[in-house]
């Protein structure tokens, strides 16, 4: 089985429920963007799929590999763009991409390659706390795709970002969807989501609201 099968996966508090009932199938160089308004379930979904947070009920399977099953395996084949920095405001960029380089087990030179690509090599020895939030945002997408990974998952990846960095990621994320790397992304651009989602999802209230593929003319906002 190749691809990501997601199955009835949800999420109950005491007090409230956070996702109801949620299913979705994603084949290889596939791109899905998950739309709505905040508290609206977004990063509920992609903090399980990103194993930070355990579903109350129902499977994740990636290629076949199930994320509660055999976690181990299943992380090492995921890379994740959260939506917030955490970062120790004493590392410098270098240290702070060598760092996750080194959990994976990934060469200098791979390390080298996504600081360069991302513009940031003048910046490598730049301490991560005195850059500018555009900046932190493209070396948060760099530490997430460092791996190569199979399914990368981000959380508002565009946030901070100037119209020529949107532009250069739009551009990147195309060559990993052709590579077949599956990606999963929430935003609050419309734009964004209509030139890279093969699938949009309008999450509304902790579930699916509204599904659409390939034709997003119609919906306002789209272009």
């Amino acid at each position: 089985m190749t691809g990501l099968e997601v199955t009835d996966i949800s999420k109950h508090y005491k007090t409230n429920t956070a996702l109801q009932p949620f299913s979705l199938a994603v084949q290889e160089g596939q791109c899905v963007s998950l739309c709505g308004g905040n508290g609206a379930g977004k990063s509920t979904i992609l903090n399980i799929l990103a194993s930070i947070s355990s579903p109350s009920a129902g499977t994740v399977l990636l290629d076949g590999v199930n994320m509660t099953a055999q976690n181990k395996e299943y992380v090492s084949l995921i890379g994740y763009m959260p939506d917030e920095f955490y970062a120790q405001g004493d590392m410098n960029v270098g240290e702070f991409m060598s760092f996750y380089a080194a959990i994976r087990e990934i060469s200098n030179e791979r390390v080298r390659e996504v600081i360069d690509r991302l513009g940031l090599t003048d910046k490598r020895q730049e301490l991560v706390k005195n850059l500018s939030k555009g900046m932190r945002q493209r070396l948060l997408f760099g530490q997430s795709i460092l791996a190569e990974p199979r399914l990368l998952i981000m959380d508002e990846p565009t946030n901070g970002l100037d119209p020529y960095w949107i532009n250069e990621f739009i551009e990147m994320i195309k060559k990993l969807k052709e590579a077949g790397t599956i990606t999963i992304f929430s935003t609050h651009m419309m734009d964004v989501a209509a030139e890279l989602a093969d699938r949009v999802l309008f999450i509304e209230k902790g579930q699916l609201a509204q599904s659409l593929e390939n034709d997003f003319s119609d919906i306002d906002g789209f272009t």
